[in-house]
């Protein structure tokens, strides 16, 4: 593994809470020009330029690539993807970060499931963490959805919830490390989690610079704790081709519990051996190339 990665610079991006997330993608359409019939006595100009049938044949088809659309898990908001997005933008990938709402399985589930109503044409679904939970329940139902990637994620079979898949085996850290403060909101309110400062780094972050998983926890976005203990519905990875990527040092979810979700899944895994559960952050090129793979074998 390289020396430790550092978040890049232009601050924080992972934990900001204002998220530039694109309002359309554009879908390129290929068009071949028209050729005229020819005349009874053509040019030589007009012969030498009109294509052969068999050469207008040969020409490359040309489809548009899959949206990627990116879920984050608790403890984040969608900017901890940007260093991903860069990249799969740079693959000409159109990708739309979502704004996990970490309010709820069922309503998270929803919101990512109406946008994907929205979008045209093929998508690969990607869940971090707890986000992986949402789109397992996300993607039923959806035939645009041509594979799921989980990235150091929850993938539950029905009734299953994140907190019982945590215990799953030994080895985490994320429950004695959880901070729980009440809410209100108008109508009610609930108790959200957060990961406690002092733990952060060792919890979720190992492999990334002190001083960015300082600002990291001080900017964390919480989960309602109803979220992780909400039972899941059908499992989308049953029938929807699926990509597991392991990290490896994972003190949040259990490199085993991982490995287990991944093989149950029949997912196409990858093991990033010194990997913290914020792989996304620290390893990005591994992520993004995972998702490269997916959308590819979906083609």
């Amino acid at each position: 593994m390289p020396g430790t990665p550092s978040v890049p610079p232009h601050g924080n991006r992972w934990f900001h809470r204002r998220v530039a997330i694109p309002a359309a993608l554009a879908v390129a359409v290929l068009t071949v020009p028209a050729v005229s019939p020819a005349s009874s006595a053509p040019s030589v100009s007009s012969v030498s330029s009109a294509p052969a049938p068999s050469a207008v044949a040969a020409q490359p088809r040309h489809t548009p690539k899959p949206t990627v659309v990116l879920v984050h898990g608790a403890f984040a908001d969608s900017s901890g993807w940007s260093e991903v997005v860069a990249r799969l933008r740079h693959d000409g990938y159109p990708v739309i970060a979502a704004a996990n709402p970490l309010r709820g399985l069922d309503s998270d589930a929803a919101y990512v499931s109406s946008l994907l109503d929205s979008i045209p044409g093929p998508v690969i679904l990607v869940g971090h963490s707890y986000g992986g939970e949402v789109i397992t329940n996300a993607a039923v139902g959806h035939a645009n959805v041509k594979a799921l990637v989980y990235i150091a994620a929850f993938a539950p079979d029905q009734g299953e919830s994140g907190l019982a898949l945590v215990g799953l085996h030994p080895g985490s850290q994320l429950g004695e490390a959880l901070v729980v403060r009440p809410y209100a909101v108008a109508g009610g309110g609930g108790a959200d989690g957060y990961v406690d400062p002092a733990k952060f780094r060792s919890v979720m972050a190992a492999d990334l610079r002190r001083s960015d998983t300082e600002l990291l926890a001080a900017q964390q976005r919480p989960v309602d704790l109803a979220a992780l203990q909400a039972p899941s519905g059908e499992p989308a990875w049953r029938t929807i081709p699926s990509w597991y990527l392991v990290a490896g040092s994972d003190r949040a979810i259990p490199a085993a519990t991982e490995k287990f979700m991944a093989r149950r899944a029949a997912a196409h895994t990858v093991v990033v051996d010194d990997a913290s559960h914020l792989v996304m952050l620290s390893h990005p090129g591994r992520v993004e190339n995972l998702i490269v793979q997916a959308a590819k074998a979906t083609d």
